[in-house]
């Protein structure tokens, strides 16, 4: 049992580590069109800060820690760090989320390093459509990622879908597709207006509607973390449907995220933070980095204010989602 419990009573156990704000792709939702001034390098956390951090989160209670970025796979010896951290005594599960870009050459690497499950975010399979949404031509790559990751035993296999109205939400039936033959879970999420970018919303409702035109839901529960889960008879793998925006699961929310400057911050979506970079470079102990990561999980907030225009939260890619 985690001795981390904010004060309305959840018990505090994943932890979303972002090493980076670099990403190989531009997607719409994650980056502004102008770009974003990315953390200089010196100030980007080192391997051995954040394994001393997930170290203490660790004995503290985390079982969880899921590495994101940006794009985790573009970081320079990313290889060691998990292995560092897949060493931790009391870790339960590293994962990893990643776009699938450079899974196809790192798939078996990432097993041996003791990666126990991923999820690929993919938001299309329409190449034209992929390419608007990304910038990038890598669709094909990115499908060889998936099935070289099943290949290596990384099964089940789950893919992010954020559905966006107008862009992508036609393509729901294709993307169930993959789970008929293969132990994929298709996990649709629905858009958040995160920062400037407010347009596309397209809710789990309206997704489900779509799904049962063609198919049957038969509900699994309870679902892991956030996700409803359904099988669809005949299928090996099963859908998912994750809703922040119109049905938002903060009650039951067990996160903390670290960003890749160093910020601990108790809620994707609030811009309530902890530093912990610069007391890590002026030498502060470890009852001290406890003392830290306590006060921010004391500030984390009952809800998000999501769509409420109550805070300027900047870029998804600087945040790691």
């Amino acid at each position: 049992m985690s001795s981390l419990r904010d004060p309305h009573g959840r018990s505090i156990s994943y932890l979303r580590l972002s090493v980076t704000d670099r990403c190989n792709l531009r997607c719409v939702y994650c980056m502004p069109p102008q770009g974003v001034s990315l953390v200089p390098r010196r100030e980007i956390l080192t391997y051995q800060e954040l394994e001393r951090i997930c170290s203490i989160l660790v004995e503290m209670g985390v079982e969880k820690i899921r590495v994101t970025g940006g794009e985790p796979l573009v970081r320079k010896g990313i290889l060691y760090l998990l292995r560092r951290l897949r060493a931790l005594p009391g870790l339960g599960e590293l994962c990893l989320t990643t776009n699938g870009v450079m899974l196809e050459e790192m798939a078996s690497e990432l097993k041996g390093a003791g990666v126990d499950r991923i999820n690929v975010s993919l938001d299309s399979l329409d190449e034209g459509v992929y390419e608007a949404i990304t910038s990038r031509p890598y669709l094909s790559r990115v499908l060889k990622g998936i099935f070289r990751a099943m290949e290596v035993g990384f099964v089940p296999l789950k893919i992010n879908v954020v559905v966006m109205k107008g862009e992508n939400h036609r393509e729901i039936p294709d993307f169930l597709e993959l789970a008929r033959d293969d132990a994929i879970n298709v996990r649709f999420i629905e858009f958040m207006p995160f920062g400037a970018r407010g347009e596309g919303f397209f809710p789990v409702n309206s997704m489900m509607e779509i799904v049962m035109d063609r198919y049957s839901l038969v509900p699994v529960g309870p679902g892991s973390g956030p996700a409803r889960d359904y099988r669809i008879p005949g299928f090996r793998g099963w859908v998912s449907f994750i809703s922040p925006v119109s049905h938002p699961f903060c009650y039951e929310c067990n996160r903390l995220r670290i960003t890749a400057g160093g910020e601990l911050r108790p809620c994707l979506l609030s811009s309530r933070a902890v530093d912990l970079k610069g007391p890590l470079r002026r030498g502060v102990s470890r009852e001290e980095l406890e003392a830290l990561i306590r006060e921010a999980v004391r500030q984390k907030p009952q809800g998000h204010s999501l769509g409420k225009g109550h805070e300027s939260l900047g870029a998804m890619v600087g945040i790691g989602g």
